[in-house]
């Protein structure tokens, strides 16, 4: 396969790296650092997941936020950015649809373990689950990304078989009627993924569905989220989730640690040659932001040294990723 010359970025550090932290954001903080996620050029980001607010109370203003934001930065269809949420259940379909977004990510979890402590269901409840999903956003002519948790192994259950990652896409799949899956995404939820593996799934995915891309949400929880990333792309892979700052985590996975880095991808990409069109400068604002929000240092390396890059040439002679405001 050949490096792809683009890739997009799903920015998932509003949903996969606040539900992690205990200090719960308040909502106009969350509009800001919306906005200026959008002002930074990415095309998809993930604000919000409609799980049970008791649980991650992070999310307790999901159904609120889509209302607060301008025109721009909505998820109205052909516009960027996208805003994207996370579904679990039906009943997160449901609420997202009533709040007025038209992409979601249906997430199942391929682990027995992970799924019964992240949504209560077994595999089996959670395969019915899923193609219940399917089935009400294709009927709310809602865009879907399919994305299976645990997609490289479970820090419970150990090894998850990819024949059962496979047999969940085909199920899936065959459930969807209306052409309304937009893209298949492999989750290495609890950070076990290394990069063999991710070639060999890449590719055997490859052979058996071909027409759907196939995108990464990667988590750096044993250092190799960026080299899964590049096993990935010479595998062509162009769509990965990254979270501003390193932020994130699964509350219900001991042990878990954050995506990779905006900044870092970003970063990376660049010295490729491959083109990401955000800009790293606004991203690493918030970044810092929400460092001093929380009181703590997140992972991610890039946000911590702009500064000196902002005297790289190879930043300077591309506007894409620039050292403006944005303004």
């Amino acid at each position: 396969m050949k490096i792809p010359e683009k890739v997009i970025l799903t920015e998932v550090g509003m949903r996969d790296g606040f539900q992690f932290e205990t200090r719960v954001v308040p909502t106009q903080l969350k509009i800001k650092i919306i906005n200026r996620l959008a002002q930074a050029g990415l095309a998809f980001i993930q604000i919000a997941s409609f799980v049970n607010p008791k649980l991650v109370p992070q999310m307790a203003d999901a159904d609120r936020l889509l209302q607060y934001l301008p025109p721009e930065s909505k998820n109205q269809k052909n516009k960027n950015p996208v805003c994207t949420a996370l579904v679990l259940n039906p009943k997160g379909v449901q609420r997202a649809f009533e709040a007025g977004f038209s992409h979601v990510e249906i997430s199942v979890s391929a682990s027995e373990t992970h799924g019964r402590k992240n949504t209560g269901m077994s595999l089996v409840q959670a395969i019915e689950s899923g193609k219940k999903m399917i089935e009400m956003a294709e009927n709310f002519e809602m865009s879907i990304i399919l994305s299976i948790q645990c997609a490289f192994g479970c820090v419970y259950d150990g090894h998850v078989p990819f024949e059962r990652v496979i047999n969940m896409v085909e199920t899936f799949l065959g459930s969807a009627v209306n052409s309304s899956i937009a893209r298949i995404s492999l989750a290495d939820t609890t950070g076990m993924a290394t990069p063999v593996m991710v070639t060999d799934s890449i590719k055997r995915l490859t052979l058996q569905i071909n027409e759907i891309p196939t995108g990464l949400h990667l988590h750096d929880t044993r250092g190799l989220g960026l080299v899964n990333l590049m096993a990935a792309l010479e595998c062509g892979v162009a769509y990965f989730d990254t979270s501003f700052a390193g932020m994130g985590g699964c509350p219900f996975v001991k042990g878990a640690a954050g995506n990779i880095s905006t900044e870092d991808t970003a970063w990376l990409l660049k010295t490729l040659g491959i083109e990401t069109n955000v800009d790293i400068f606004q991203i690493a604002e918030c970044s810092r932001r929400m460092e001093v929000f929380f009181d703590k240092t997140f992972p991610g390396k890039i946000h911590k040294i702009t500064d000196y890059l902002k005297t790289n040439p190879l930043l300077n002679k591309d506007r894409h990723i620039s050292t403006g405001t944005g303004s």
